[in-house]
């Protein structure tokens, strides 16, 4: 921004002119020094300073040299024009981070792609770039975006965008963009060939949800007798892991973590046993995108793969599943980028997401899963009874997805709704009043307060999911990516088929995958409330 000083000596001349400017310059500031000298400040652009002389702005401001009472001038007039110099030299000096990440290749100006990978352990980055010259802007992702910021680093592939801009016009304009390409590792993982002990654990060191409680890994202690079958899907639980100690978590096999409920064993639907208990039925989804990476999964699930999928933040219906006999709604709420005033409350989502599901039999064939992040509260689920209390749809089949983790992480902006500790007993309400109502329950608080740092992409640090576009030999579109080993467990494993990828939903019969281990666990959950008996 250049700046020219322009002092005027003692002349008064009134002009029409002068006074028009002054009402219509909503950006002239004026100040008094003193009681002696009156300084305007003033920003023109480029169009604006072509159209003025130097000497038509001296004698634009004359008339304003200060008075005295009787008409004698008592000081001298300055007058600082502002001029928005155009950015000429788009380009970058450097990219700062916190932890300094490893580029590759090395930072040059004239260099607008690069990688860098971070260890499990980092969880955020902050990122702030420097223009070469101070007639450019920077923005971090979009137009309108902070010029630094904290980001969360979710596993696998993560892209941050930094746009250099021309500012000097009301619109500003997009002169260059940066790339950077992060890839967070996987949790660290040792093979088991050997001996090994099985250890246990509830929640994280780094992050105490119970400071009451123990934390880190323990020793697993084995339930005595035969196990039972889950009766509900909120039964206490813990993951398992097999180490070489349980001491240092560096010597777990993490492929093979799998969560195990305290005294009983989700049992596993296959697909056929999916499909046949899912015919003829219709899932109503209501929520934010945790909820929906469940429905994804349900849909691969019960469709053998997934053609069609969107991180849509609006109604979905999905209604040629499972050869035509499955139906499958979505309502994505709450629409937090609305005005307050204009967002719909959660009543008329759900009962805008009943409407356009219509026909809908007052039965288990028709199943609603309500729930989210953190914004569920004891008030929603009175809502839905008395929703489905008014429209005669009281024997449905309810199954409220509790809370989850995220927005713990210090992110710009994000904001956390709740400070972490309290969320539990939150929780347990919830959970409480789902069970008073006679709701199913899954308790993906629990599931995900212990392995916290896994998440994937997202602002929020609440995605356990992530839908990925699965590689073909004419798919010309994909995108090469690091590929995971894969292997087999028994019981609830959350283990994943395929490390993080970044892909784009084409256009044409693609076929896409629902990934995440964390959410694969929760998700399978889900299947065995909806088809809680064997096909005998």
């Amino acid at each position: 921004l250049g700046v020219i000083n322009i002092t005027a000596e003692s002349s008064t001349v009134k002009s029409d002119l002068v006074n028009k400017e002054r009402t219509n310059r909503d950006s002239a500031v004026l100040t008094s020094k003193g009681g002696t000298d009156t300084e305007f400040i003033t920003c023109w652009n480029r169009a604006d300073i072509n159209k003025y002389l130097f000497n038509d702005l001296i004698y634009l401001y004359m008339n304003s040299v200060p008075h005295n009472e009787v008409g004698v001038e008592t000081g001298s007039l300055m007058v600082s024009v502002c001029v928005s110099v155009p950015c000429v030299d788009p380009q970058l000096r450097q990219i700062y981070t916190d932890p300094p990440l490893t580029l590759t290749p090395s930072f040059s100006p004239r260099v607008k792609e690069y990688r860098a990978e971070v260890t499990f352990d980092t969880v955020t980055v902050r990122i702030r770039p420097e223009p070469v010259s101070p007639a450019c802007r920077v923005h971090l992702d979009e137009h309108g975006g902070p010029r630094m910021a904290n980001y969360p680093v979710g596993l696998g592939n993560s892209r941050i965008s930094i746009l250099v801009t021309d500012d000097s016009d009301p619109e500003p304009v997009v002169m260059a963009i940066y790339t950077v390409h992060m890839y967070r590792e996987s949790r660290p993982s040792l093979p088991m060939f050997g001996d090994h002990v099985m250890c246990s654990f509830v929640q994280d060191c780094g992050l105490l949800v119970q400071p009451g409680q123990v934390c880190g890994l323990q020793p697993f202690i084995r339930s005595q007798g035969p196990l039972q079958t889950c009766t509900s899907g909120q039964a206490p639980g813990q993951w398992v892991v097999p180490c070489l100690s349980c001491t240092d978590n560096r010597t777990c096999d993490w492929r093979e973590v799998a969560w195990q409920p305290d005294d009983c064993y989700h049992q596993l639907v296959d697909r056929p046993m999916l499909q046949d208990c899912m015919m003829d039925r219709k899932v109503l989804f209501i929520g934010d995108s945790t909820n929906r990476g469940m429905m994804y999964f349900l849909m691969e699930r019960v469709n053998t793969s997934l053609q069609d999928w969107g991180k849509a933040h609006d109604t979905l219906f999905y209604r040629n599943l499972n050869g035509g006999r499955t139906q499958v709604g979505y309502s994505y709420y709450p629409q937090f980028w609305l005005e307050k005033k204009q967002r719909p409350t959660f009543r008329q989502a759900l009962l805008q997401l009943l409407d356009r599901s219509r026909p809908l039999v007052n039965s288990n064939l028709t199943v609603l899963v309500v729930g989210g992040v953190q914004w569920l509260n004891t008030d929603h689920l009175r809502t839905v009874r008395e929703v489905l209390d008014r429209e005669s749809l009281s024997n449905i089949l309810v199954v409220v997805k509790s809370l989850g983790m995220g927005f713990h992480l210090p992110v710009d902006g994000i904001r956390s709704l709740s400070l972490v500790q309290h969320l539990y007993k939150e929780n347990s309400d919830i959970i409480t009043t789902a069970k008073h109502h006679g709701y199913e329950v899954i308790d993906t608080f629990s599931i995900t307060m212990g392995r916290y740092k896994e998440f994937l992409q997202g602002r929020c640090a609440c995605h356990f999911h992530e839908v990925e576009k699965l590689w073909s030999p004419d798919d010309t579109t994909s995108t090469t990516n690091r590929i995971g080993s894969v292997r087999t467990g028994s019981g609830l494993s959350s283990q994943s088929a395929m490390q993080d990828r970044e892909r784009e939903a084409g256009s044409g019969p693609s076929t896409y995958h629902v990934r995440g281990p964390v959410n694969q666990v929760y998700s399978k959950i889900l299947l065995s409330r909806l088809c809680p008996k064997t096909r005998n």
